[in-house]
């Protein structure tokens, strides 16, 4: 495989909330801040005239260390850094895999996927998807069109060429500032990101995907434990403590009757 990033294009007349994780950025539901090194909260200039809430978010993204942490080595979104942390916990990441990732715009998860599995040399395979556009990274072939789209399921089959060795989804929907609301939309697309982990994924498989605390996940869980042997969440140093935000990291995909029976 050519260690040159590729990209398709397909356009879908879907509702085009199925591969939207990176486009806008999320506003937090308080204005926690980091302190810098001196213990001072820097402040950003030129707030006049914004919105308390924008203002929170401006302050709380000039001092996260994390987002700087982007910045310096050249990431793209902080999401990237959460992906690095829980792979170095949990070591999922290899070369020689077949991986997809679900709603990877803008590619931050991509950059590190790139990196750790060796896909430069020409090791493994990573396709993407997502609504929107997103640079190609060495080793990547990258599609531009909706997880519900037929078509985008047998063009990712096929690029393949078997089974995947991993799925990831980062995918989230766009905030309506409703919290049950916001919940019950991001889990919709875990749901979602599951059904098609059923598709591709191989004996053994593994699958990551960002989910929401409460109550509407018991059943997606359930779901999980029916088609894996271990099912665990995760809430990495890059996650802010005050967001609702986790990870589900479930290993050990069975294709056995049980999963079967779930699936029908």
């Amino acid at each position: 495989m050519s260690s040159i990033g590729k990209k398709a294009s397909f356009m879908s007349n879907g509702d085009g909330h199925s591969g939207n994780s990176g486009g806008t950025p999320k506003k937090g539901p308080s204005g926690r801040s980091y302190k810098t090194k001196a213990g001072l909260t820097k402040k950003p200039k030129k707030m006049r005239g914004r919105k308390l809430s924008s203002q929170r978010w401006l302050t709380r993204q000039l001092n996260d260390p994390f987002v700087s942490q982007t910045h310096e080595r050249g990431l793209r979104s902080r999401a990237a850094i959460k992906l690095e942390q829980m792979d170095d916990k949990h070591h999922f990441l290899r070369p020689h895999m077949k991986i997809v990732d679900l709603g990877c715009a803008p590619g931050g998860w991509l950059q590190i996927i790139s990196k750790r599995c060796r896909l430069d040399a020409g090791i493994g395979c990573l396709v993407g998807i997502d609504l929107l556009e997103t640079e190609a990274v060495a080793g990547s072939y990258i599609l531009q069109g909706d997880i519900h789209d037929p078509l985008m399921l047998e063009e990712i089959k096929s690029h393949l060429e078997g089974k995947a060795d991993i799925v990831l989804s980062d995918m989230a929907a766009a905030t309506t500032g409703h919290r049950p609301t916001d919940h019950l939309r991001t889990m919709g697309l875990l749901e979602i990101a599951i059904d098609f982990a059923d598709e591709v994924l191989a004996d053994g498989g593994v699958f990551l995907a960002k989910a929401f605390r409460g109550g509407a996940d018991k059943s997606l869980l359930g779901l999980l434990n029916e088609r894996f042997e271990k099912v665990k969440h995760l809430k990495p140093a890059a996650s802010r403590v005050e967001s609702v935000e986790t990870y589900l990291l479930a290993s050990g995909y069975l294709r056995s009757e049980k999963a079967e029976q779930a699936r029908d």
